[in-house]
């Protein structure tokens, strides 16, 4: 039996998440101080992912968007956490960072990137590098193709494991490889070597699908994906005739992401 009067309105928050958590994903079991939302930009297809440890409050937030950058606010305020980093996964060309307006209005929170990207970040990030929020640990796995900077994070600390995939796994699919110093045939060996050795339960969640999908495995993506389960040559073969249009707002967007965001003043 529950006292109301012995507890904060945030506790009850926090324990609705507990027993959310452990029935939200259809493949796991979660760790019960485990906090992840996943959330939908419908413009660019964009996915952002709020993490957090439910114990200590830190929480970190991968590939927001400028445009819902109030939402995710409005959810850290409402939770009380504490906002240690927005990472990016890459220098996006479809949309513009969220990482600079989280930066001016959450006090103390730090862009990431990896620094292979050549853009500015307040913690440029490297291969095996690991990004820790309360007792959670994500490990960076440094995955070009798409771009050359492109980055996967691998939270290690659940069963399955998760992994963030940017724009380089996809479901049932991949980031394009025409520009951006992108290359078919890098990207190719980074899901080979980085993502595909990974344990077949390990869940897919990628930056970005437009058929209304939002997770995978690396399992099913080793059997089904239709174009990574090719060889090499066919695989780029593939890539080199997808006669793709550029994203609407790249000439915006990739030199605002190269410094995570316009930079704003104090």
């Amino acid at each position: 039996r529950i006292l109301v009067s012995c507890c904060p309105d945030h506790t009850f928050l926090f324990l609705a998440q507990r027993i959310h958590n452990v029935f939200q994903n259809p493949f796991c079991k979660m760790d019960s101080d485990l906090f992840m939302r996943q959330f939908f930009e419908k413009e660019s297809s964009t996915f952002t992912y709020l993490l957090a440890d439910l114990d200590t409050l830190e929480a970190v937030i991968i590939d927001p968007v400028d445009v819902t950058s109030d939402r995710d606010i409005e959810l850290i305020n409402e939770l009380r956490f504490q906002l240690k980093f927005s990472i990016n996964t890459h220098v996006h060309a479809d949309h513009i960072t969220g990482s600079g307006i989280l930066k001016k209005k959450i006090k103390g929170s730090k862009s990431m990137l990896s620094g292979v990207s050549g853009g500015e970040a307040d913690v440029l990030l490297e291969h095996g590098d690991m990004i820790s929020f309360g007792k959670f640990n994500l490990k960076v796995l440094l995955t070009p193709g798409h771009t050359s900077g492109c980055i996967s994070l691998l939270l290690v600390d659940t069963d399955p494991q998760f992994v963030f995939t940017g724009d380089c796994l996809f479901i049932r699919g991949c980031g394009r490889t025409d520009f951006q110093d992108g290359c078919s045939k890098t990207l190719y060996q980074s899901v080979h070597t980085q993502l595909f050795p990974l344990p077949e339960s390990t869940i897919v969640y990628p930056a970005h699908d437009y058929k209304g999908r939002t997770c995978s495995t690396i399992g099913e993506e080793k059997r089904l994906n239709p174009r990574l389960t090719k060889s090499e040559p066919e695989f780029c073969a593939i890539m080199d005739n997808l006669n793709l249009t550029q994203p609407k707002k790249i000439n915006e967007a990739v030199p605002a992401n190269m410094c995570c965001g316009f930079p704003f003043p104090d």
